[in-house]
Parts: structure tokens; C-alpha cells; sequence
């Protein structure tokens, strides 16, 4: 027998209201939930087990709005219910439970464990393995601002970071890409880090950044007409303490392409590499779009380099770095030169001439699942490479980063791993001489010591996730810049904020 249930309405109220979006089925009856309007539903069955339903029980009244009824889980004695929309998406949850003796069925309102709390009152030193409550070992916490305290609202996260020196001043400054644009910290005195200025941008999941002659570059991914945004950052200077935090216009716009993923800059030759880019402009097929910049506020469009494999769609570049090379394969010295993680391959890339850049090798590895990142040593000898969900796949049980001989760019080699404490899933890796500074999502940043290149071993770590466990996801740290004079390490953490930290020495070369 088919029964047909019904919120109180018309058909075209129902539809409205979205009820049937949630579903389950206790003891206690069945829960329909109707996130259009803010409302669960409950029919009970007239005996138990008899698979006859009538009318609907009353349920205690709440204030909680915001899709309450998207989501149920329903017992013999109580039903959670989710609102993830409620309060600008922070979100809340209901919880009804049985009354002893029929009527209705009161409520509880669940909030989220309470927030962490902005640090700028002096250095926590890492001791027996923790620091203000975060998980570490030989790094130091600084400071820490929160989504609120960079300028955020509700629902906003932080992504890429990147730093930049003024080299007249010496002051230090964080570059963090806040949901609504750039987001500028002085954290010159890294015990109390001071928001200078933002950069309004088109809303984005995901911003890249990187700096080029005093200049600030930044990307927006799935944000619209939101191009490659230029901000001179020698405007700082003129900021006074009383105004802080100003808002700066940009500098230039370039809009050659609309949306993109990620954004690389070679700074010895002045071209900018626009990642996997799209929904507007020449989305070079996911690829690379290159950018000469060598005037920032007049940057001009120089070519395109589209690969013919891919994970997710053939030709699609997900993260590159491009650099004059120096490395040990002479064949290659003064070439301008692109090692592109292109999802299914690491592709080596001579883009020396932007109007006909020439594929040099391609490498791949057992267990391969996404290809995600990965950097250069100083000496170009050696490139570092995460995978990004071969821990989520099944392929790897822990962290994995791979290690490639570059001896000879023509044939790359697979020369070691670095296997982690846990199953978090790895994101953006940097070097700095002998370090590599690892931003891995729910295990925060990990500190590894590759003086032998093919044997690293982690040294540090600061878990930016004070949760519980790191397993494989997409939470946590985004990314760490460690290329501060000052041995500062800046990291952002996607629904935590920016934290500043120091490995303590001798891990800092």
C-alpha cells in the first residue's frame, strides 16, 4: 500500500517549502523535514508496527531558522534535526526529544562549541605538547586572529596566504585571502600582528596570492568577473596607526581571465602564470595562462599552455611553480621552465617562448590520486609533491609526499617518501633551505628537515585544528609561508584564521 503524506499547504506550498528534503524512520514515526519553511514534521503510526501513520504530533516551537529540516536523524526516543543555514551558516541543530506521557516534544537547541579566541597577548611557548590548547611540537605560537578579528563575517573562511618584506621599512606583512578579497596584517610585532588594509574582491572560495616588485597578485576561484587583482603594497607606508584598517581600491585589473584557481609568479623573468582558469576571458583549457607583468599595474597577455591529460577534465593544470632554471641538467640552464601539477601528471614544461612552450617529461607513480602541488629545492635538484586524495581514496593509509630525482628534466625519477603520523590529507608545500614547510588541512603545519633529499624526516608540527583527530578531508591549514627574514612561519587555517608562529631552533636554518 502506498500512502501519500502531506505537510499542511498546497501542493505548490509543499514544493515551496521543500518538504521531503530530509528523511528517517523510527519507533517513533516518520520525520519529514521541510527546510523551506523552517520545519520538521512527524507522522506517528497509529499502533506499533502496524505501517498505519495519522495526523502529525506537535513539536515544540523554536526560534532556530535558517533551513532547519535540512537534515534528520531520528531514534525511538529522540530526533536530531540541522539548520545549517542559521546564523549567517555558522548553524545550529535541534534536538526533540520523547515526552513521558504523550503532548508534545520539547526541544533543545544545540549551538557550536564555543569559538576559539584571538591571541595577541605575548608568545606561547610550546610546552609538553600543546600551546593555548593547540597540539605542537617545537613551534612556538606567536599570535592568532580569527576569521571575525581579519574583518569576516559569518560563513567566511580564509584560503591562500602568502608574505611580503617592505624593503625599505623592513616591516613584515601577512597577505591573506579572506572569502570578500585580500586581507593585510603588519606582523612586524608578531606578538600583537595589527589588520592594515583589505582589498574588496568578488566573494571566492579559494584566493592565491603571490607578490612581484612590490606588488601584490591575487586570484578568485569560482568568483565571476574576478580577474587577476594588482595592489601596490607600497601604499602601506602611508597608512597611519589612527585609520587602520583602511580599505585599498586596485591598482589594476586584469581581465583576461575571469575566475581561476591558483596563481604562480617567476620572479626573475616577470611573468605571472594564472592557474586552471575559467568561466570567462581565455581559460587557455584549464591550464596555464601566462601574464607578463614585468609592468605590474600593466600586465598583458603572453600565452597559454594546455596539457593533454587530466583527472578531472584533459588539459587542466591544478597548481604550478615556474622558475629560470639553475638545476643540474644543463640542457635546460636559462631556460624559463614550469613544473605543473596537472591532476593525473607532474609535467615539466619549458615555457621560455610563451607563443610555443615545448612539454619536456611527464611522471606518474603507483597510487597516484590528484596531483596537487609541489615545490622546488633552492638547487632545483629535487621537486616535493603531494598527492591530495590519495589518503581520502584508500591508496595511501597516512600522509604522503613524494620525492623526485631532477638530474635529468627529460626523465624525472621517483626517489623517496615522506610517510605522516596520520591520515590527514596534504594541500600546499614550500621550501626553505633545508626545511619544507607543509600545510596538511587537519593536521595543521608540519615542519620537515630534508637535508638528505630522499630520506626527509618531520621535525615540528602545529596543529591549527585543535579538534580531536586528523583524518583525510578538506579542513584545516591551507597554507604556510616561511620565507620571512625573521624565521616567522605565517599560516592560514580555513575556518580558524591567520596564526604566526616560529619553529624554535635549531629547526629555523
Amino acid at each position: 500500500e502506498i500512502v501519500r503524506l502531506e505537510a499542511p499547504g498546497s501542493d505548490e506550498e509543499q514544493a515551496r517549502n521543500g518538504f521531503g528534503a530530509a528523511i528517517d524512520v523510527s519507533s517513533s514515526g516518520i520525520w519529514i523535514g521541510a527546510p523551506g519553511s523552517d520545519a520538521i514534521h512527524r507522522f506517528e503510526y497509529i499502533e506499533p508496527g502496524s505501517g498505519k501513520l495519522e495526523g502529525q504530533s506537535p513539536m515544540a516551537e523554536t526560534d532556530v531558522t535558517g533551513a532547519l529540516g535540512a537534515s534528520v536523524a531520528a531514534g525511538d526516543d529522540r530526533v536530531v534535526v540541522g539548520a545549517p543555514a542559521a546564523d549567517g551558516s555558522v548553524g545550529r541543530v535541534v534536538v526533540y526529544e520523547r515526552p513521558d506521557e504523550g503532548g508534545t516534544w520539547p526541544a533543545t537547541v544545540i549551538e557550536p562549541a564555543g569559538a576559539l579566541e584571538t591571541i595577541v597577548d605575548g608568545e606561547v611557548r610550546c610546552t609538553d605538547g600543546e600551546a593555548a590548547g593547540f597540539p605542537c611540537q617545537d613551534v612556538d605560537l606567536l599570535s592568532f586572529l580569527t576569521i571575525e578579528a581579519l574583518g569576516g563575517g559569518p560563513g567566511e573562511g580564509v584560503s591562500d596566504i602568502w608574505g611580503w618584506t617592505d624593503p625599505e621599512t623592513g616591516v613584515e606583512y601577512a597577505l591573506v585571502g579572506r572569502t570578500g578579497g585580500l586581507v593585510i596584517v603588519d606582523i612586524s610585532g608578531s606578538q600583537s600582528p595589527v589588520v592594515v588594509a583589505t582589498v574588496p574582491a568578488n566573494s571566492s572560495g579559494a584566493s592565491d596570492i603571490k607578490t612581484y616588485e612590490n606588488h601584490a597578485f591575487f586570484t578568485g576561484d569560482g568568483a565571476g568577473q574576478h580577474g587577476l587583482v594588482v595592489v601596490d603594497l607600497t601604499r602601506l607606508r602611508d597608512v597611519a596607526p589612527a585609520d587602520m584598517p583602511v580599505t585599498f581600491e586596485p591598482d589594476a585589473v586584469y581581465d583576461g581571465v575571469a575566475s581561476a584557481h591558483n596563481l604562480a609568479i617567476d620572479t626573475e623573468s616577470g611573468f605571472a602564470y594564472v592557474v586552471r582558469p575559467g568561466g570567462g576571458g581565455e581559460t587557455c583549457g584549464a591550464g596555464l595562462h601566462m601574464v607578463d607583468i614585468r609592468t605590474p599595474t600593466e600586465p598583458t597577455f603572453a600565452g597559454c599552455y594546455t596539457d593533454d591529460q587530466g583527472v578531472l577534465s584533459a588539459g587542466s593544470s591544478h597548481d604550478t611553480q615556474c622558475v629560470v632554471y639553475r638545476g643540474p641538467d644543463e640542457a635546460y640552464t636559462g631556460r624559463q621552465v614550469c613544473f605543473a601539477s596537472n591532476e593525473g601528471v607532474l609535467r615539466i614544461v619549458d615555457v621560455t617562448d610563451k607563443a610555443n612552450p615545448r612539454p619536456i617529461a611527464a611522471a606518474s607513480y603507483p597510487g597516484q590520486a590528484y596531483i596537487h602541488q609541489g615545490w622546488l629545492t633552492e638547487d632545483h635538484a629535487w621537486f616535493y609533491l603531494d598527492d591530495e586524495l590519495d589518503e581520502l581514496v584508500g591508496t595511501t593509509e597516512t600522509t604522503r609526499t613524494t620525492v623526485w630525482d631532477l638530474t635529468d628534466l627529460d626523465d624525472p625519477t621517483f626517489a623517496g617518501e615522506l610517510l605522516g603520523p596520520d591520515g590527514a590529507s596534504d594541500h600546499n608545500l614550500f621550501i626553505k633551505g633545508d626545511r619544507m614547510y607543509q600545510a596538511n588541512y587537519q593536521a595543521g603545519l608540519r615542519v620537515v628537515d630534508i637535508s638528505e633529499p630522499t630520506e626527509p624526516v618531520e621535525v615540528g608540527y602545529f596543529d591549527t585544528t585543535p579538534y580531536g583527530e586528523n583524518p583525510p578531508g578538506f579542513n584545516g591549514a591551507w597554507t604556510a609561508y616561511p620565507y620571512f627574514d625573521s624565521g616567522t612561519v605565517i599560516v592560514s587555517s580555513m575556518n580558524e584564521g591567520l596564526f604566526v608562529l616560529r619553529p624554535v631552533r635549531p629547526l629555523v636554518p
